[in-house]
């Protein structure tokens, strides 16, 4: 199966930018469809986007449309999601996971997560 590195996160002030990657390993990376959830102190893991194989996208929470892009390098083997305009209430460990279809990714019925990154906004 194919396995999944987040990183690019970091401490930002409000209205700041980040962009954050999901590099793969294995071939199969192209035969996935990649989800990005975050998780907030104290609070359950939520899904914020996925891509799927063909480029399609899907946002799950208003608070992040039109602020939030996800995107995908086939070629690097890599997932992007660009966020603008961040605020405090964005702040959470970040994940990136693997999964058949878009709508299996926003289920997010996933076991191996990795470790995240940190993303911190201060106001």
């Amino acid at each position: 199966q194919v396995q999944l590195v987040e990183s690019g996160g970091g401490l930002v002030q409000a209205g700041g930018s980040l962009r954050l990657s999901c590099a793969a390993s294995g071939r199969t990376f192209r035969s996935y469809a990649i989800g990005w959830f975050r998780q907030a102190p104290g609070k359950e893991r939520v899904f914020v986007a996925a891509i799927s194989v063909s480029g399609f996208t899907a946002y799950s929470l208003d608070s992040v449309r039109g602020r939030f892009t996800i995107s995908r390098d086939n070629a690097k083997n890599t997932v992007y999601l660009e966020m603008n305009s961040l605020n405090p209430e964005d702040t959470a460990v970040y994940y990136c996971a693997p999964f058949t279809t878009i709508s299996s990714a926003r289920r997010g019925e996933y076991d191996n997560w990795g470790q995240g990154t940190q993303v911190t906004v201060s106001s």
